[in-house]
């Protein structure tokens, strides 16, 4: 048997091997054997040149003129997009428009990998659905971002050596908006870098004229259907900003803190009688209103229903009480209540009806309540205080005790839980009818179990504060009357005029009024978003009347509560409706170790610099593979893989446009626009390489589709990546040289070249999505190109494709194709054989299962070592029995099969059953050969061919981490032959 050399032209599509085994987590079927190709040169076709057509216009560079795709030139494509309007929605479509309501970034921002994950997922589903036909409208905007904001100005002021204070209101809200217009924008071109095809023209801004209406109007309504009041409750203060700030705000970290215990003598007691208790805050004892024992306690139970002496309060008395609430096993048993100064406490003393003390100035300062501590900081005030106890006797002991601190997320002070007078939402009616909406199927979480999660928050859901003690923001509409008390004489309006008017009507012309210092929670302008962006409170704005509702709402599932459930709620409130139809929440990215990325650690990933190195293309393609709603974890090898799919996509395009006719061969783009594959006879008249690799995309297309449609990503960008490196480069591309160097038929030729344009140009447009730099790149050089890839139409689903000449040609069985197959094995073709059953002599001849269907015989007679052979096969029955048992334990766990999708269970049992069907073939072959004689080994090399030629599509699972090993573990019984 003797071996050919292949001969190939083109250096730039030399062994793809290195590169496509960089990926093996994307191996979703099969890895197909990898070919490494020689240099020759072929007189059949000659390299065309298209280079000059597609430069024309100085944004576009042909793969002609680059060796791989100039990462550069990413900006250039993008500003062509937008200055051609491709990003606004059109209107000429007769479908239902796909509308995505940006989540708004802070202001302040600047671009980290949360935002470019919610700008990939968003700009995917943007542009799937722009291509399919459908009105896009994917609004942006950006949130004013209160706290970071003002902290943000104070600081620069800070640095000038002027304080907020001196400035007054009005000249520091100057100053912020015109911070705002100088640096406001770099959140937004960066988010433009990433190639977020927005439609920008409609660009908002939380405090927008428009959005401010919106929000004044909400408060409004709100308030006359008696759900926002004012009170005094327990919220989470910073003293250093002196403003209350929402759960999303605070932080808590495990801090090494202390524990200590303190007496509290019992009234008319001796000096035995006394209680320990055990606290992390005893600057807090100021503010105790009562001490509290379990009711199965014995140790305490005789003290139940006296008085203690609190310490250092000059024998101020608190009852000693008895509840469940109490854990007997933390510190002493004895629980402090403090209801001004801890969240349970709080909850405890209102359920009790006990008094709330507070101790504490908006400043974190001790007040008077606290006597002779007054005026001291909250932390030097716990000092002196246990000195103090030490001194009198009442400190027992200290001791080191981890602690669950609260830190303000803005500037890293410990948080202060602190009762202060605010303005708060009743939340239960709005959550009533958030909670109806997905139970009746109007609102779809994705992925389904945080649902649950959804329904729990809304099921135990507390009012919500919305005054934050803050000048930059929506100020709240309220105007109270000078000289009356503000709980009971103010008035809320849509302005001072308003305000004053009713004022006026109620009280007389001499009235004097003011408005409320308080802003709103930036939460509660965020809530109105989906709605405030598109004209509301005017239900007869033409963006309401076309885009409301929207469609989807995508972002991190970590503000699911915050924002989103506040805006489903809203959004039923206001306008009757749920604001979007799917919630599609992803996970946090983190670093290749599984860490949360921090500054700290020192293991962040920063965009911009990514971008820089690997592509805009890459790092949306690597984003996108993960799956909603879990982490992802990012790696440079992951970039990296990614950005040698880029280039190999690039290096395809290459191959592709120099075989095609010249751009002036009009008989020659006639005969390939004549070629039509949308039709099963016209399909199954072509060569099996070409209606196989037709039939594959057919295939691809509709598997695709069904993926962007039911939100599978991760499957998208798998399927196409391993039809794209799998099938088209390392397979059809190959077979095609076949036809187009060495057929001599015109024929011949046009067909291999109308399949290439046909797949290539499909696999782009499925493609554009997740990789649309590169690919508009490459559609720009087809010289059949009528329109931008960016609304070129979708692939068309449902196209004929014939799934029995599919496994034929990749079970190498039809005779009139082996020429190609043998050329790309290097085989004898006098010496190759096809048959439909084992040949006679099967039991004396060395077997190898290539594939589901096709089995190979190699005749042992004077060639083989069958104790290798037996080694062989025994180390390979291992290897499946493994894989095996992995797939009948994922079968067998409830877990999986409750929540994994049908498909991909029927997939795991096809895989089961496929892999017991090979481990019994290979039992039946081991028992015969463990009693057969040794033979000598000879004819090594037809022994190699043969195996090369099996390899073509041996069969490789995913759950293999040997992908970028050198060779697999049979494959390295085999060459050792």
């Amino acid at each position: 048997m003797s071996l050919h050399q292949i001969a190939v032209s083109h250096s730039f599509l030399l062994s793809s091997r290195s590169a496509y085994t960089l990926n093996p987590l994307l191996f979703s079927k099969r890895n197909r054997f990898r070919i490494s190709l020689s240099h020759s040169r072929f007189t059949s076709i000659k390299h065309r040149s298209f280079a000059v057509a597609v430069s024309d216009n100085g944004i576009f560079t042909s793969p002609e003129l680059a060796k791989s795709f100039d990462f550069t030139s990413e900006e250039r494509i993008y500003n062509w997009w937008l200055s051609q309007g491709y990003f606004r929605p059109k209107f000429d479509w007769e479908s239902d428009p796909f509308v995505i309501s940006m989540p708004p970034p802070n202001v302040t921002g600047s671009l980290h990998m949360g935002h470019a994950m919610f700008v990939t997922l968003e700009d995917i589903m943007v542009r799937y659905h722009r291509m399919r036909g459908r009105p896009t409208l994917w609004l942006p905007g950006t949130d004013h971002a209160g706290i970071a904001t003002q902290l943000v100005v104070e600081r620069m002021l800070a640095s000038e050596g002027i304080k907020r204070v001196e400035l007054g209101r009005d000249e520091f809200e100057k100053r912020v908006w015109e911070w705002k217009e100088k640096y406001g924008g770099t959140i937004t071109n960066q988010i433009k870098r990433l190639g977020a095809s927005c439609d920008w023209t409609r660009e908002c801004f939380t405090l927008d004229e428009q959005l401010s209406r919106a929000v004044i109007e909400a408060f409004i309504r709100l308030h006359e259907k008696g759900l926002i009041y004012q009170g005094s409750y327990m919220v989470n203060w910073s003293p250093k900003l002196q403003t209350a700030v929402s759960d999303l705000e605070v932080e808590y970290s495990e801090e090494p803190g202390t524990l200590y215990y303190i007496k509290y003598r019992v009234a008319g007691g001796s000096r035995s009688d006394f209680l320990t208790i055990a606290t992390t805050r005893p600057e807090t004892l100021f503010g105790d209103v009562a001490i509290a024992v379990h009711p199965q306690d014995e140790r305490y139970s005789k003290y139940v229903g006296k008085m203690a002496i609190v310490p250092m309060t000059y024998g101020r008395h608190v009852p000693i009480i008895s509840d469940k609430y109490v854990d007997k096993d933390f510190g002493t048993g004895v629980l402090k209540i403090s209801p001004g100064h801890d969240h349970n406490d709080y909850v405890l003393a209102r359920k009790l009806g006990l008094p709330i003390l507070n101790v504490m100035n908006k400043d974190g300062t001790l007040n008077e309540v606290a006597g002779l501590y007054c005026g001291l900081d909250r932390f030097e005030a716990r000092k002196k205080l246990w000195s103090d106890l030490e001194e009198t006797d009442l400190a027992v002991k200290k001791e080191p005790h981890s602690l669950r601190v609260p830190r303000s997320q803005r500037g890293g002070e410990v948080i202060e839980p602190l009762v202060s007078k605010q303005w708060f939402v009743t939340m239960q009616p709005l959550a009533e009818k958030a909670l109806l909406a997905v139970e009746k199927g109007e609102l779809t979480i994705i992925p389904e179990r945080y649902g649950k999660i959804y329904n729990h928050w809304l099921t135990n859901i507390k009012d919500w504060c919305i005054s934050r003690q803050l000048w930059w923001g929506h100020r709240i509409p309220v105007w109270y009357i000078v000289g009356k008390d503000c709980e009971e004489e103010y008035i809320v309006a849509r302005s001072a005029e308003e305000a004053l008017r009713k004022a006026r009507d109620k009280y007389g012309k001499d009235v004097e009024v003011y408005q409320d210092p308080d802003v709103l929670d930036t939460w509660f302008s965020s809530a109105l978003w989906p709605f405030s962006t598109l004209g509301w409170p005017d239900e007869l704005a033409e963006d309401f009347k076309r885009f409301y509702p929207t469609t989807m709402l995508e972002t991190g599932h970590d503000i699911l509560f915050f924002w989103v459930a506040r805006m489903v709620m809203m959004g039923i409130e206001f306008t009757g409706t749920v604001p979007f139809s799917y919630v599609y929440l992803h996970g946090l990215i983190r670093d290749s170790q599984g860490h949360k990325m921090s500054k700290t650690l020192g293991n962040v990933i920063d965009p911009l610099d990514t971008i820089k190195e690997y592509g805009t293309d890459a790092l949306r393609f690597t984003l996108a593979l993960g799956t909603a709603g879990q982490d992802l974890n990012l790696s440079t090898e992951r970039l990296t893989a990614n950005k040698a799919f880029t280039n190999k996509l690039w290096n395809a395009g290459k191959f592709v446009l120099q075989v095609l006719p010249n751009r002036d061969n009009v008989s020659g783009w006639q005969n390939i626009e004549a070629c039509k594959f949308n039709t099963e006879g016209y399909l199954l008249r072509l060569p099996l390489p070409e209606c196989w690799v037709v039939s594959k995309l057919h295939m691809l297309i509709d598997a695709v589709t069904e993926s962007y449609n039911k939100f599978f990503f991760g499957d998208v960008g798998r399927e196409i990546y391993d039809f794209f490196w799998g099938d088209f480069a390392d397979w059809y591309i190959e077979a095609s040289k076949a036809r187009l160097y060495h057929s001599g038929d015109d024929s011949v030729v046009l067909v291999a070249q109308t399949v290439l344009l046909y797949v290539f140009e499909n696999i782009l447009k499925l493609l554009h999505p997740f990789m649309p730099f590169v690919t508009e790149e490459l559609w720009q050089a087809l010289p059949n190109r009528r329109e931008a890839l960016i609304i070129s139409s979708w692939p068309q689903t449902s196209l004929p494709r014939s799934t029995d000449l599919v496994k034929r040609f990749e079970n190498l069985q039809a005779l009139e194709e082996k020429e190609v197959l043998a050329l790309l094995s290097k085989l004898d073709l006098d010496n190759i054989h096809f048959a439909d059953s084992p040949p006679e002599d099967a039991k004396q001849s060395v077997h190898v299962i290539a594939s589901e269907g096709l089995e190979a015989y190699l005749p042992l007679a004077d060639m083989v070592d069958i104790s290798a052979e037996v080694l062989r096969l025994t180390k390979r029955l291992s290897k499946m029995q493994t894989e095996y048992e992995g797939l009948k334990a994922r079968l067998n766990s409830p877990k999986f099969i409750e929540k994994a999708p049908n498909d991909v269970v029927r997939g795991v049992q096809e895989k089961a059953a496929e892999a017991e069907e090979k481990i019994n073939l290979t039992k039946n072959r081991l028992a015969f050969l463990k009693s057969t004689v040794m033979l000598s080994c000879s004819a090594h090399s037809t022994f190699r061919g043969l195996c090369s030629f099996l390899l073509l599509e041996a069969y490789y699972t995913q759950s293999s981490a040997l992908i970028t090993s050198p060779e697999r573990n049979w494959l390295g019984q085999i060459r050792r032959y």
